[in-house]
């Protein structure tokens, strides 16, 4: 049989890398931007106690993606995704009843550790699968941010209206139940190629995983990523609470994080599927030359059109920065070594995403404001322009190949 008649449908594969990215993304990340107001509010909880329960999640992301990485290739790929997902599971019906800080800051840790259980063995799972297609299957997964987000927008500020200061709880335990059915989708679709469901008989030897830590484009590519978790995460968590303070309505922030959302969608799969053809370097170019635009227009100005052209700008271009940066990940190693290639990227993310919402929170507590704050990202994602720029110039071929 050849290995094009042995990958499983291409559709439900995608579907399964969607609805992952869905809930350990845009629920268990993105979403804590916009329940933070009432939740803030109701629990009375600081600006910096805020960042740190962002932190926290980002923390238990970078204490175990790598431990994600090894239970993968043990148990298989099919078997780890679907624990960390009832792992955040677990955490989401904690948040529905906890009010204690330190509570809270266990639960958050759990969202963080069950993600790296998940996210990244699905990239990698749909790269491995589907290499001619990687920035697109790359691109359509990450759709699933995007619908979350849009999900999100709509549903938080409703269920607010309808519960008032437990609203914040409800859309919580909504997200539990999202995420356990998820679960049993990828336990009954999901499939593991041949090589992860033999376990370590193609485990790339010690010395090749440090040809990868030490091999320059991997750690350009990591920089990057590292960036953009610095940047996103804080973009996420403290932008609604931005336009409030400015004088918005949590109603119209919503709306704005809802229409993020929508174009989010199809901006994934389509910046994917450019690269497939114009070349991963200028569309990651591109893309985060845009994300950089949206993040320095509200610190010119406040007012609701700037908001709005941030929020439409992010929506057309955040998402194709993530597939772009994660297919690049996998485009640096032979097919053999993507999923440590993958799982060492990702600990430059998450410790972006540890990084981002501390110092934002700080400079926001110490006087700073949300301008200060969001002006440290605009500046780093300025650093990040100019190192896509060196990618665009990387030669054709592997880093680290077969023979390596």
């Amino acid at each position: 049989m050849s290995p094009t008649q042995e990958r499983p449908n291409l559709l439900i594969m995608v579907t399964c890398g969607l609805l992952t990215s869905l809930v350990v993304i845009a629920f268990a990340r993105m979403a804590y931007g916009l329940i933070l107001p009432p939740m803030r509010a109701d629990l009375g909880l600081s600006y910096q106690q805020a960042g740190v329960l962002g932190t926290i999640t980002a923390l238990g992301y970078l204490g175990f993606v790598l431990a994600g990485g090894i239970a993968a290739a043990r148990f298989g790929a099919r078997l780890t995704i679907v624990f960390g997902l009832v792992t955040v599971a677990v955490g989401f019906a904690g948040l529905t009843m906890a009010s204690d800080f330190w509570l809270l800051l266990a639960l958050m840790a759990l969202l963080g550790f069950g993600t790296a259980f998940s996210f990244a063995p699905m990239v990698s799972l749909l790269a491995t699968w589907y290499p001619e297609k990687r920035g697109l299957v790359i691109g359509l997964m990450t759709s699933g941010v995007g619908l979350g987000m849009l999900l999100v927008g709509a549903l938080v500020p409703w269920m607010t209206r309808l519960f008032g200061d437990d609203g914040w709880r409800v859309s919580w335990g909504i997200f539990c139940a999202v995420a356990l059915v998820v679960a049993v989708l990828i336990t009954v679709f999901a499939k593991d190629p041949p090589r992860l469901a033999t376990g370590s008989a193609e485990k790339p030897p010690s010395d090749d995983k440090w040809l990868i830590y030490r091999n320059g484009r991997v750690v350009t590519v990591a920089t990057v990523y590292g960036i953009i978790g610095v940047t996103y995460i804080v973009q996420a968590i403290f932008m609604v609470s931005f336009m409030v303070e400015e004088g918005h309505s949590e109603a119209t922030a919503g709306a704005f994080m809802a229409l993020m959302g929508l174009l989010s969608i199809a901006a994934g799969p389509l910046w994917g599927w450019l690269s497939d053809h114009w070349g991963r370097g200028n569309s990651l170019s591109s893309a985060m030359a845009l994300v950089t635009l949206a993040m320095g227009l509200p610190l010119l100005d406040q007012s609701l059109l700037v908001f709005f052209l941030h929020f439409l700008i992010m929506g057309l271009s955040v998402n194709g920065m993530f597939a772009l940066i994660q297919a690049s990940a996998t485009d640096q190693v032979a097919p053999r070594y993507i999923p440590i290639a993958f799982s060492f990227v990702t600990v430059f993310f998450a410790t972006g995403q540890l990084i981002g919402p501390a110092v934002a929170g700080w400079l926001i507590e110490m006087g700073g404001g949300f301008r200060v704050a969001f002006g440290f990202t605009f500046v780093v994602l300025v650093v990040g322009v100019y190192l896509t720029l060196r990618i665009r110039r990387f030669p054709r071929g592997w880093a680290v190949g077969e023979s390596d």
